[in-house]
């Protein structure tokens, strides 16, 4: 497999342990490397987006029918900008795995590509409702950064105003306080906005804003709704897949998100994106924090 060299340390056992079982569908020794490189973007997708996004296209190439290969790619082309690769990668990983956990960040591709009505319909739609309550949080914080990308203050801080969103905990409370402290000051409720973040330590709005430093004993997970130790031992699993169809390609909307965005905005054209190749770079990618925008 071609891609970015992977150190001899890293094993296809350093894997999470949920992410290893969908693998068992490629031969054992595809499935080893694919893995590994699964590996490195997990390490290096907050210190070297860019190095992570090249380790998570050589697991696409030879691993691009697998969930989670595609959920890695996802993320990792959202952390480097390509908002619209990383949307079409998300909504693959919806058909595959049947999970709306990545909706936020989905919304928040939106919002890259200059498309905050779609963002704010991707919060309406049914799949929303079945979120874990610290993932509603997430997408309502985007939400907020779409109101104010429509230059609608008050409505980007009635969007973190729930008892929900202001019941959030731990690092995620600090990232309310963060969004909801944009939204008041451009709102001109200036002193409500340094109230919010007066709550906190330097330290840990650094962090929430993804300027502090990463602890190295951080892991970032690969989900999947399967659980295996064994390494994969199917040896004809990936040729007996059959051919690949467009809507495995992310080339299509879910017929849900469809629904919802179509009564805010026209669908715009989609791209293909190809399993045995490289996939085309979106052309007006732009920087990312990794964090949903503020």
């Amino acid at each position: 497999m071609s891609g970015p060299e992977i150190p001899e340390d890293v094993v296809f056992g350093d894997l999470d342990r949920a992410a290893r079982a969908p693998l068992r569908t490629l031969s054992k020794e595809n499935a080893n490397q694919v893995g590994r490189h699964l590996v490195m973007v997990g390490r290096l997708l907050d210190v070297d987006p860019e190095l992570a996004y090249e380790h998570a296209q050589a697991a696409v190439r030879s691993g691009g029918r697998v969930d989670v290969v595609r959920e890695a790619a996802g993320l990792a082309a959202y952390r480097t900008g390509r908002y619209a690769e990383a949307l079409r990668e998300l909504r693959t990983v919806r058909r595959l795995n049947g999970s709306s956990e990545h909706l936020a960040i989905m919304a928040d591709c939106e919002r890259g590509l200059d498309r905050p009505e779609r963002a704010i319909a991707l919060a309406q739609t049914p799949e929303a409702e079945t979120l874990p309550a610290d993932a509603r949080v997430e997408l309502a914080i985007v939400v907020s950064g779409a109101r104010l990308d429509l230059g609608e203050p008050e409505a980007a801080v009635a969007a973190l105003g729930t008892a929900e969103v202001r019941a959030a905990t731990g690092a995620l409370a600090v990232r309310v306080a963060v969004a909801r402290a944009t939204a008041l000051e451009a709102a001109g409720r200036v002193s409500e906005a340094e109230g919010e973040l007066a709550r906190f330590t330097p330290e840990q709005l650094a962090e929430a804003t993804g300027e502090g430093a990463q602890d190295e004993d951080d892991e970032v997970v690969v989900f999947d709704l399967a659980d295996d130790d064994e390494m994969p031992v199917d040896e004809d699993a990936r040729e007996s897949a059959g051919p690949r169809t467009d809507d495995e390609d992310g080339s299509d909307d879910v017929a849900g998100d469809e629904d919802a965005v179509a009564a805010a905005q026209p669908e715009a054209p989609a791209d293909d994106v190809a399993v045995d190749g490289e996939p085309e770079r979106d052309s007006s990618a732009q920087e990312s924090s990794g964090e949903t925008q503020q």
